[in-house]
């Protein structure tokens, strides 16, 4: 699907049909959450269950990555 910004206010903004906000279970009142890659934007359903998952593995992975450092500075 191409789409076209279009002015709102001193802004720019991108219309999401009706037909993918229900796709994606997006209410128009709904947080989404905006990423980029620097070349591409993603928009995803904001959860704040998402976050705390995703922080959760972030530490598991530094943890188990630096954990006899983390030992040492313990000492």
């Amino acid at each position: 699907m191409i789409k076209k910004l279009v002015k709102h206010g001193n802004s720019w903004a991108i219309v999401i049909d009706r037909p993918i906000l229900d796709l994606l279970k997006i209410e128009p009142e709904s947080q989404v959450e905006l990423t980029t890659d620097g070349r591409t934007i993603n928009i995803a359903p904001y959860s704040e269950a998402d976050k705390k998952t995703r922080v959760r593995a972030a530490r598991t992975a530094v943890n188990k990555k630096h954990s006899e450092a983390f030992r040492k500075l313990a000492e």
